[in-house]
């Protein structure tokens, strides 16, 4: 995710980064500019269309048209931005529920069970992590923690490897109230912070898996395209050659709304304008163990 200063907006529009739509959309304008202007050397120069009142009422129905594609693009913008941050929330409640079940296991389990703080300490923030790369299809070794005889290579990746961690943190939990060291009541407290890990494992699963409808992105993208291309025949009359600079500023901030919303639809990947999962992993690795 990329950090800036909301407030210094101005410099903004001079500078290029990774994620800016103007560096993936160039070559796409450059030929855009170049099919205008051949439209309007046609449309002046070959086809004499000047005098043609059919072909200057284009513009009206391209006038239809902008206000039906800002609706739709509207849609499309906040649907994705709703997913990003119902991401951002679900990651923030796994912050605080790993800390809270930190600070919990910290008051209950006695200072002499160095084995069971231990297995706490480690698994909480591994679970974080095992939830950012399964997110992303993957699992990095280096990033496990071994504890409590538990180490990455006893891990099976072909299977759910967020829910072996928690299933891990569980069974110790139960071990624990089996043994006398925590109480019924005591089991029930920390209970709810060891089953919301795999209720936000399971929301962001949902977020993962359920992408914005084909048919809809598709549609989206043909009308996008239509809508440009036709464009240049009903603003060469007025605009002359200007029409090459217009309809390439139109394309600009049409697509590049359908190009931030496909970027952000999907919070839990490595894009520039993704959320900062691997920088939360951290968090809650260094909170937990401040704590334990």
């Amino acid at each position: 995710m990329i950090d800036y200063n909301p407030k210094d907006w101005f410099t903004f529009v001079f500078r290029l980064h990774k994620a800016d739509t103007v560096r993936k959309l160039l070559p796409m304008i450059v030929a855009i500019c170049l099919y205008s202007g051949l439209v309007a050397w046609l449309e002046a120069e070959v086809w004499k269309l000047s005098d043609d009142s059919r072909v200057k009422n284009i513009s009206m129905l391209h006038s239809l048209l902008g206000f039906v594609i800002s609706l739709l693009l509207a849609f499309r913008s906040n649907s994705a931005y709703d997913r990003w941050w119902e991401g951002r929330k679900l990651w923030g409640s796994l912050v605080n529920n790993s800390r809270n079940l930190a600070l919990k296991m910290n008051a209950l389990l006695p200072e002499e069970d160095r084995e069971s703080r231990q297995l706490y300490r480690a698994m909480i923030p591994n679970y974080a992590f095992a939830l950012k790369n399964h997110l992303r299809s993957q699992f990095k070794p280096e990033e496990f923690v071994a504890a409590g005889g538990l180490e990455a290579q006893h891990l099976d990746t072909t299977r759910h490897v967020p829910n072996q961690l928690a299933s891990v943190l569980l069974r110790k939990a139960y071990s624990l109230q089996k043994q006398g060291v925590l109480t019924g009541e005591q089991l029930l407290s920390v209970n709810a912070e060891l089953q919301s890990f795999t209720d936000i494992c399971g929301a962001c699963e949902r977020i993962l898996k359920t992408p914005i409808p084909f048919s809809y992105s598709v549609f989206l993208k043909k009308f996008i395209f239509f809508y440009v291309m036709t464009l240049p025949f009903g603003l060469a009359f007025s605009l002359g050659y200007f029409v090459i600079p217009a309809v390439a500023f139109v394309f600009f901030v049409l697509a590049s709304m359908e190009l931030i919303a496909e970027e952000i639809e999907n919070p839990f990947g490595t894009d520039a304008n993704d959320l900062p999962i691997d920088g939360i992993s951290q968090n809650i690795r260094k909170h937990v163990e401040e704590i334990l």
